[in-house]
Formats: structure tokens, C-alpha cells, sequence
């Protein structure tokens, strides 16, 4: 298993494409051992750099009655099943300080989810953990605006940042990817990632829960790739529209190879 040191130089030699890829929630231990094997293998296949993604709490569904995971305790055990048995490193959301502490003696790389960017407490307890921090830019941050995150992160001795693009809102049910954002933030100096999925999420689009319009996503990754990404961020199931979270901008995982090796011509032509 490769240790945080070894995962951050492939993240930060942008010399492979990096994919951050799973499931939008934890359903069950089978499905996020059957997508990260799957994809795994894809990666090796094509080359790119895989870590898994999964969230063992949704905190921001759009109603109450929503699934949001099996919690902290029992999505960190599968969490670490899927890292030790696969090989893989994995990524996940935290929430609070306490979930920091947690997770980071789990996982190898913890999510500032986009509504929480700018929780100085839970960056900097992030960065205490010494774990690799992705920090997502918030729908509401203008790119020029996440420079202010990641000084918030390295001020607080952060060496190991990754930022993530994932689309402004300006209200309406609708998300807006600006390609300039990702010239812009790589100026910061940390990889970027393009999230692919949740750029295409219509929030509350679907009255109690998000809709979304899975077949822009490819379209905005190719996009993203052209302008300069070091990476992207897809979320993925063997089918989405029987997914418990955010299924109607998921991409199919059978869809994954082919994508991906498209998604790889446009990053190997661009570098």
C-alpha cells in the first residue's frame, strides 16, 4: 500500500492523469469493493492514477427523509476494507473536527466538502491529521476566491492541497462550470481537479432531492482537461437511476471505460 508520501508525489508529479472516482454514498461494502475493482483495473489498464471515493454521510441532502450513509463508524470500516484489500488509496467528506481526527486515521486523502470551504476550524483540523486535504470549491467562490481557502490550509502547515472545480450556482436549480476557473487556481500552486458530476447536478431540481444531467458530464471533463485540469472527479455506479444519492448525474460504471480512454486522449494531447 503506498503511504501518503508516495500517493501525494503521483498526485503532485502531474506527469498522470489522476482520477478520484466511486460511488456518490456508501450503499453497502459490496457495492464500493465492486466499483473500486472495476475502476482499479480500468486505471491500471489505461494508466491513470485511481483513488477511490465514497461518503459515509451525505450531511447536505436536500430533504430530511433522504439516505445519507451508514455513518462515521461503520463507512470508515468499509472504507478501510476497500483501502486494504484493493490496494487503493481512498477519499472521503468530513463534516466536523471530530470526524477529521477519525477519518484520518483511516483514509488517505479528506474532502472539504464545497458548502464547508471556508470552516477554518475543519481545514485546519484537516490539516492537522498530516493526511492529503482536497479542498472543493464552494458553489458560491468565485475561483480567485479559493486562493484565500488554500492560504487558509498551508497557514495552518498544510504541504499536501488539492483543489476541486465544481461549478457556481446562481440560484434556479442549475450550476454553472467556468473553465477559466481552473488556470486560475492552478496559479495557487496545488493540482487541480475538475468534478465532473456534480458540475452537472441541478440542486433541488427534482423538488426533494437533486436532478441532473449525466450526459454533460463527459463534455465538461473533456472541457476541463483542455483548460489545463491535473485530474478528475467523477462519481459512478452500476446503476444510477436505482442510486441512493445524486444517481441522475452519476455516469454508469460500464460507461467508465470507454469514457475514460477518451478522457485520456484529450489530457495526453493537452500535456
Amino acid at each position: 500500500m503506498l503511504n501518503d508520501l508516495a500517493i501525494w508525489k503521483r498526485v503532485n508529479a502531474r506527469n498522470r492523469l489522476i482520477l478520484i472516482a466511486g460511488p456518490c454514498v456508501i450503499e453497502s461494502e459490496e457495492l464500493c469493493l465492486s466499483v473500486a475493482s472495476a475502476l482499479k483495473k480500468t486505471c491500471e489498464r489505461l494508466g491513470i492514477f485511481y483513488i477511490f471515493k465514497a461518503s459515509y454521510d451525505k450531511a447536505n441532502r436536500t430533504s430530511a427523509k433522504s439516505f445519507r450513509g451508514p455513518g462515521l463508524e461503520k463507512g470508515l470500516d468499509v472504507l478501510a476494507k476497500v483501502r486494504k484489500s484493493l490496494d487503493v488509496p481512498v477519499l472521503t467528506d468530513i463534516h466536523t473536527t471530530e470526524e477529521a481526527a477519525a477519518a484520518g486515521k483511516v483514509v488517505d486523502i479528506l474532502q472539504i466538502p464545497a458548502f464547508l470551504c471556508r470552516q477554518t476550524d475543519l481545514i485546519e483540523a484537516a490539516v492537522e491529521t498530516g493526511r492529503i486535504v482536497n479542498l472543493k470549491k464552494g458553489q458560491f467562490l468565485s475561483p480567485a476566491e479559493m486562493g484565500q481557502v488554500a492560504a487558509k490550509a498551508a497557514n495552518a502547515g498544510g504541504k499536501r492541497i488539492t483543489l476541486t472545480e465544481r461549478g457556481t450556482t446562481f440560484g434556479y436549480n442549475n450550476l454553472v462550470a467556468d473553465m477559466r476557473s481552473i488556470p486560475i487556481m492552478r496559479q495557487f500552486g496545488f493540482p487541480v481537479i475538475f468534478d465532473a458530476t456534480h458540475s452537472v447536478q441541478l440542486p433541488g431540481g427534482g423538488g426533494d432531492r437533486s436532478a441532473g444531467q449525466r450526459e454533460f458530464a463527459p463534455v465538461l471533463a473533456r472541457c476541463a482537461l483542455a483548460a489545463g485540469a491535473d485530474g478528475l472527479f467523477i462519481e459512478t455506479h452500476p446503476d444510477p437511476d436505482r442510486a441512493l444519492s445524486d444517481g441522475p448525474n452519476m455516469i454508469p460504471l460500464a460507461a467508465m471505460p470507454a469514457l475514460l480512454k477518451s478522457l485520456l486522449r484529450v489530457w495526453t494531447a493537452v500535456r
